[in-house]
């Protein structure tokens, strides 16, 4: 009897140590040792251990930040992430608990009488209708022997599924701090464009002053006057409809902030932007630190541990059900020894036939298991585009912006040759409309490209997944560079804008 009861003993435990379905092991991917590079990167010293943090900061304007912030005190899609992680986390504790015994505490009482023609057991005995009390005190426990690994499985999925949703979080928080301040720097671009057109409205209503007071003294046609008011009737249409976008961008930024549209309002700022030098690292590093590809790895963690629980169910359930209590008909004898009862079980049951059921259920999780890593390959496929999209971008852009600075100037130089021309009558008026349009033209370029390489800065920072290093702004990072030693793995040249 002793070497049955070790050999079950020994059995049970080498079933718990084997969890039914597969280990999880995440998937290998084939990755790039760098990024394709471009002036005016550089590659320095890889440094690992990169942390997230407000990089908003880095770009060192005020009003971005005081928007930040209150965009993450406030944000509804936050608050919905967080009470989705809650709910997560407590579905994580009640797994575990099925790891314990389950205790629970019964009592009854009540009064009942016993029908004298209730059925007999023995012919030969009489019945008789008896009244009487029934007190009872009991203490039940009952625990599941996880001999296939059923719980173990699914606390690993719980597991997951919390840190899945974890990630969603920080993915949200990084989502919702980069679309802030992508139309944040849409609406300073649209300030500039609005400033380039006033002053363009400006120039322009001097030179319609101009050619009408020639007109007046007889010295040019009426043409010129119709010409220049033209152009000036066009530009003052633009005006409007930058107008009607900055509201857009207006309109967006009270709703990332958590602020009613009709409440919010934000005055035009010219002050310019520099975007910050951002370190790039080598691309797997982007995918430790991009809280979707996170998401997207727990998510496989999550559906493979599935596949445990569903397999789990071919094998028996076995549970011990213990209870001790007391019994009696009077309250004062309800503790006494004679009052005592107790039991020991086990229960076990068994699947024999079930028409295909568990293995449909198994085939469903392992098609779910296969989704997320489709899943999963799609997500880092898409990173690593978007990282190579905002290098490339904005290096390019880096070079566009400067051309364009230097657009400007020649298209100054030509509106005053041109204006010099016609004054002294060795050209016509419609050379001077032309110097006008092209100088407009040249200065929101130059002012759109301001604000697309912004956009693309915050593009790749949301593409590398978030701040660097944990330094808390831009005329910090210098700083904390020196005095931490915080590597920049990849960094612009110095000297390039």
């Amino acid at each position: 009897m002793k070497m049955r009861l070790a050999g079950t003993a020994a059995a049970a435990l080498f079933l718990a140590a084997c969890a039914a379905g597969p280990d999880y092991k995440p998937p290998a991917l084939e990755l790039p040792v760098r990024w394709q590079l471009e002036e005016p990167w550089r590659e320095a010293v890889p440094g690992d251990a990169l942390d997230k943090g407000p990089w908003w900061q880095r770009f060192g304007d005020s009003q971005l930040d005081g928007l930040q912030q209150q965009a993450l005190r406030n944000s509804p899609n936050l608050t919905l992430a967080s009470a989705r992680l809650a709910q997560a986390r407590a579905m994580l504790s009640a797994a575990d608990a099925a790891r314990s015994p389950q205790l629970g505490l019964g009592a009854r009482a009540s009064r009942l009488r016993i029908s004298a023609n209730r059925p007999l057991t023995n012919y030969a005995t009489q019945n008789f209708a008896t009244v009487q009390n029934d007190f009872a005190l009991s203490l039940n426990a009952s625990y599941e022997l996880d001999l296939a690994g059923r719980v173990q499985r699914s606390v690993e999925g719980a597991t997951a599924s919390a840190a899945q949703l974890a990630a969603d979080l920080e993915n949200t928080r990084l989502l919702l701090t980069t679309d802030l301040a992508s139309a944040y720097f849409n609406l300073r671009a649209t300030d500039t464009e609005l400033d380039v057109l006033s002053r363009s409205i400006a120039l322009q209503r001097r030179a319609l002053e101009l050619v009408t007071a020639r007109h007046d003294l007889g010295a040019v046609s009426g043409l010129d006057v119709a010409q220049q008011q033209a152009l000036l009737d066009s530009t003052l249409a633009q005006v409007d409809l930058l107008k009607k976008q900055r509201a857009q961008y207006e309109h967006a930024l009270a709703t990332l902030s958590g602020t009613p549209a009709p409440t919010f309002a934000l005055a035009p700022d010219l002050r310019p932007i520099v975007p910050p030098a951002i370190p790039l690292g080598v691309p797997s590093e982007a995918l430790e630190r991009r809280p979707d590809v996170a998401s997207a790895e727990r998510a496989m963690a999550a559906a493979n541990a599935q596949i445990g629980v569903a397999t789990a169910a071919f094998y028996p359930s076995v549970m011990l059900v213990p209870m001790v209590g007391v019994d009696s008909r009077m309250v004062e004898r309800l503790f006494d020894a004679p009052s005592l009862l107790w039991s020991v079980g086990v229960s076990a049951t068994q699947v024999l036939f079930d028409g295909g059921r568990l293995r449909a259920n198994v085939d469903f999780a392992q098609g779910g298991y296969d989704a997320t890593v489709a899943n999963y390959r799609r997500v880092v496929l898409t990173a690593m585009q978007e990282a190579e999209d905002g290098i490339s971008g904005l290096a390019a852009l880096d070079r566009a912006v400067t051309q364009s600075l230097a657009a400007v100037d020649s298209a100054r130089r030509v509106l005053d040759m041109a204006t010099s021309r016609y004054e002294g009558g060795a050209s016509t008026y419609l050379d001077v409309i032309s110097a006008q349009q092209s100088l407009l033209s040249a200065e929101r370029q130059a002012a759109q490209l301001q604000g697309q390489r912004l956009q693309t800065s915050v593009f790749l920072v949301k593409a590398l997944g978030g701040d660097w290093c944990g330094v808390a702004s831009r005329s910090a990072a210098a700083e904390a560079d020196a005095r931490t030693g915080c590597p920049a793995p990849l960094r612009r040249v110095a000297g390039t804008r």
